[in-house]
This record gives structure tokens, sequence and C-alpha cells, in this order.
């Protein structure tokens, strides 16, 4: 059901969208970059230059990939056909308090909309990450389907982001130590007491620590019960799960909220390469609507 609209959507791959998902939805998506063991990749949601299998593998080995933002040129570069054919864009960006992304974006647009009178590019700050800006990004194709004009699709893009919940968990404690995240003494005591952080995505798009538990096991419960206090009629949404190449942990959850709240729609997929970079292999991820985060 493709609604052809004046406009394009567009976002990048920090959306972890599953590719054929965001080619069904119409969505364009720019890659981010990483630097793995002196190569430069581009993360695409495919997998095409990395594969998901490969970069958890690298990173198990000890690996540190480098992550890059979309550059203006880039944005530019993605925009400027589009807008020549006569389209304008709304572009859903990765959360600004984790990437430069959207400042490019932003640069983009303004310098686009000079050059090119008459067309418009509005960029949202998604204040999401990984699926959860991937479902945001869904929400908002689902609605520029049913017919949202450029304006009434921004709008409803501003007022949904902050509903959109982030709640993940871990598995190493030293990946969070090596990005600064948790101190080298909390990294040692946590992994020698098996103790599992549970962390979100505040209102701010920032990544925040929020508890502490007791093993996996403990940890993956913890993002269902954070669910439960905060969803919005979670029988009838549709959930997003990422996993950082843990697909039985990412399915133990999927099952804990079928049985719980009596989910239908459940999707799961991976954490792709830039933000996987960031939490290391292990991490699961739960994403749903809610009040505010």
């Amino acid at each position: 059901m493709k609604h052809m609209a004046d406009y394009v959507l567009m976002t990048d791959s920090c959306c972890d969208l599953p590719a054929e998902l965001a080619e069904e939805l119409g969505t364009e998506v720019l890659p981010l970059r990483l630097e793995l063991g002196g190569k430069t990749y581009r993360n695409f949601l495919d997998g095409r230059e990395i594969g998901f299998q490969a970069f958890y593998d690298a990173v198990r080995g000890g690996e540190m990939p480098v992550t890059s933002a979309v550059n203006v040129g880039e944005f530019e570069e993605a925009m400027r056909p589009v807008l020549e054919s006569g389209k304008d864009i709304l572009c859903l960006c990765f959360s600004s308090a984790l990437s430069t992304t959207y400042q490019s974006a932003v640069i983009a647009a303004k310098e686009l909309e000079e050059a090119l009178p008459g067309r418009r590019v509005l960029v949202v700050d998604s204040l999401c990450a990984s699926m959860g800006q991937g479902l945001f990004v869904w929400l908002c194709a689902r609605e520029m389907q049913r017919g949202r004009t450029l304006g009434e699709l921004r709008d409803y893009a501003l007022e949904t982001r902050g509903r959109v919940c982030h709640w993940f968990t871990v598995d190493d404690l030293n990946h969070l130590k090596r990005g600064g995240r948790v101190s080298a003494t909390a990294a040692l005591f946590g992994t020698m007491l098996s103790i599992k952080p549970v962390l979100h995505v505040d209102e701010q798009g920032r990544l925040i620590p929020m508890e502490k538990c007791r093993g996996r096991r403990a940890s993956l419960l913890a993002l269902v019960d954070h669910m439960e206090k905060t969803a919005q009629d979670p029988g009838n949404q549709t959930v997003f799960l990422s996993h950082g190449d843990c697909r039985e942990d990412a399915d133990f959850v999927a099952e804990e909220i079928r049985r719980r709240f009596g989910t239908k729609d459940v999707r799961v997929s991976y954490v792709g390469p830039v933000i996987g970079s960031h939490t290391g292999a292990g991490v699961v991820a739960l994403f749903f609507l809610g009040a505010p985060r």
C-alpha cells in the first residue's frame, strides 16, 4: 500500500530497520560509517559492506571499531536529486545527543533550500536510537501512507518521538567502560558479581544507566517489567526488539512480552554495527510506545 506523496521520508542507518522493511516503507536510508581493523565500512541495512555476524565476531575478538556520522556533503548528495525531481523531504535523524548526524542534516537542508527556492527539507531530531529510531520511522511511514502532508507528518513526528520508549541491557560491562559509560572499577566488580546494567534513552535522547541486575535473566526480565510500567495498550501495538548477535535472548524477551501482554506483533532484528560498536555483542534492546519515557 504505497501512497504517492509529494515528499520523501529519509533517515540514517542507526534506525537498524531490517533492509526489506525499509524498502517496503519506501524510506531512503543514509549509511553511517565505521572503521574496523584498518578498513572503513558503510553501515548499509542489508550488511552489504560488513555483515552482522562478521562484525560481532570481530568485536568478540577484541576489535574496537570507531564510528562516524553522516556528513553534510553526504546529505546534500542524497537530498539534491530528490528535490530536483520536484519532491520535498522529511528527514528523521539519529538522536542529536549521540551523534552529529542531525546537525549535518540541518546544515544540508538549509543550503539546499537556499539553492533550490520553493523546495522544502524538514529535519526532525528523533531523540531515538537503534530500532527505537526504526519504530519511530515505521510509525511515521505508516502515517505518510495514510496521506498526511509534509507539515502534518512533521507535527506527528514531534508529538510522537517522546513516546518511543527504549530499554536495553548489555552483556559486557567492559565495552561500556571503553566507551566511557562506566568506570573501570565498576566494570571490574560488575563482571565479578555478574552485574548486568539496564539502561534507557531519556527525553533528551541521551543514554542513561537506570539499574543493575544480578545475572542475565534478571536483566532481560527487567526490560519487560519497564514495559509493563509505561507501555500504552501493549497488547495491541507493534513492538521492536534488537540484539547484538544473541537471538535466543531476544526471543526469550519476545516470548515474555507475548505471554504477559498478549502482544501479537513483536519484530526482532539485529543491532547494526554502528550502534553495536558502542554496546558490544550481547546487547538486547526493547522498544515500544508508552507514556513519556
